[in-house]
């Protein structure tokens, strides 16, 4: 019997190539192909801006940095709302997550 392993090492093939189901014929489908894939490494990239903007404070935060913490925490508010109006995360995560940061560095 053989054990199956839930452990992914590589992402998915979807993920790494976007022809791995089937390449379109039509012409207009080729470029709208051509377009998510762009979009598709943008939005990659922005959002990892994000989490690295919200690590930051929260690494910060945690080692009792709070004057550094204060000083990004305005930048850290821009970056979400900037990404709450592109729409890579919703306007009420971007609100929860801002509120959670201040309620964070407000308790220390």
């Amino acid at each position: 019997m053989r054990i199956k392993r839930h452990i992914r090492i590589n992402p998915p093939k979807i993920l790494i190539d976007p022809y791995f189901y089937n390449m379109p014929n039509i012409k207009s489908a080729k470029k709208a192909l051509r377009q998510n894939i762009k979009r598709r490494k943008r939005n990659i990239e922005r959002k990892k801006k994000m989490k690295a903007e919200i690590k930051n404070i929260k690494k910060l935060i945690e080692t009792s940095k709070l004057k550094d913490a204060q000083k990004a925490l305005p930048n850290t508010y821009k970056v979400l709302d900037k990404m709450a109006k592109i729409g890579i995360i919703k306007k009420n995560k971007a609100s929860r997550i801002k509120s959670r940061l201040a309620k964070k560095l407000n308790a220390k």
